[in-house]
């Protein structure tokens, strides 16, 4: 009888994986499926001609290019737990990131709160914490991001320098309306700030605020993680930060030598890709469309064609978001079984 029992325990098993593998596999078709239902017919014949006519080696070294800086993302990430006694898997952090980033080429910023929910189960790490770290590490990608512009304007000359400026010019337009709402933001936060501390302690008698309070420590905790850092933690951070724009900038020196026609072009062309990319991951979801073109306009300015310059940007664009997607869906199944593990052992427990 307990043979028979578990027997069609294991048969159940079986079938509920199996049919998580098709939800999983259901979601990378989706995804596909959902940048395929954007694309006028020009753009598909770019991508087409593209795949078509690419060193397929470069390809791959692109992909590689992208999983390193994931994972160098994965370690820095890993350090803004340490200050709160956390010490998540790696292998568990990389998957995390990598989820994050499929997530959010379909839904912007579902993959931010993903990420944590992942590492609540496969780490027990409390999800408000989680949110504080990452919350900070956006922060620091903000900063980090504008210092790489301010060496792109120092060391970018001619035309590409001349784009850069006027991007930058365009998106000054709006800083006025930016300003008032900074400063209102910054007003409500520390409005907040003083009313939570004096309020807080005749509060905490009530059960629901409490259940409030710990959220809001736990983000705080997050938040003030990188001001704990050790110093050797803090030179890692550094380091591992550098190791993600340098692999980002290295996907392109990489992609020039997948074209006859972009190969004697160097690191400089491929830094002005990653700025010309960046403006296009930020102009539409997951730089669909704008991301190619802009890669073009890049390239338009080292002489390259429009036909080549189009097909490097859909492909350097199309080689990213497809490792994404593959290993972000393999991750997905790792992090199922480590759920399907945690309940299992909850009983024992």
């Amino acid at each position: 009888m307990a043979e028979a029992t578990t027997h069609t325990r294991t048969k159940k098993s079986l079938l509920g994986d199996i049919v998580k593998l098709i939800v999983f596999l259901g979601i990378g078709f989706f995804f596909i499926y959902w940048f395929l239902l954007k694309l006028d017919s020009e753009q598909k014949q770019a991508i087409w001609d593209s795949f078509s006519h690419a060193n397929y080696f470069w390809v791959a070294m692109v992909m590689l290019c992208v999983m390193v800086a994931h994972f160098a993302r994965a370690l820095r990430w890993r350090l803004l737990y340490e200050p709160m006694g956390y010490r998540p898997g790696l292998n568990n952090t990389f998957g995390a990131v990598v989820v994050t980033y499929m997530a959010n080429l379909a839904f912007p910023r579902l993959g931010e709160v993903l990420r944590c929910a992942l590492l609540r189960t496969s780490d027990n790490i409390p999800v408000q914490k989680s949110l504080g770290t990452v919350v900070t590490e956006r922060c620091f990608d903000i900063l980090a991001f504008g210092v790489v512009v301010l060496i792109g304007l120092l060391f970018m000359y001619g035309q590409a320098r001349e784009w850069l400026v006027e991007a930058l010019q365009q998106k000054s337009e709006g800083l006025p309306g930016l300003a008032t709402v900074a400063i209102v933001l910054v007003a409500a936060i520390v409005l907040f700030v003083v009313l939570y501390r004096l309020l807080r302690k005749p509060l905490l008698r009530f059960k629901l605020f409490r259940k409030v309070d710990d959220i809001i420590m736990g983000g705080l905790d997050g938040l003030r993680s990188i001001f704990h850092l050790s110093p050797h933690a803090v030179v890692l951070f550094i380091l591992y930060s550098i190791v993600i724009y340098l692999f980002y900038i290295a996907g392109g020196v990489v992609i020039l030598r997948a074209f006859p026609e972009t190969v004697g072009l160097g690191f400089g062309a491929a830094f002005v890709l990653y700025l010309f990319g960046s403006v296009g991951m930020t102009i539409s979801q997951g730089g669909l469309g704008a991301y190619p073109a802009l890669v073009m306009e890049a390239l338009a300015l080292y002489g390259i064609s429009q036909t080549v310059g189009l097909a490097a940007g859909w492909l350097l664009w199309a080689s990213q978001q497809a490792i994404v997607i593959v290993v972000g869906l393999a991750y997905l199944v790792y992090f199922s079984l480590v759920k399907k593990k945690v309940k299992a052992q909850e009983p024992i427990q």
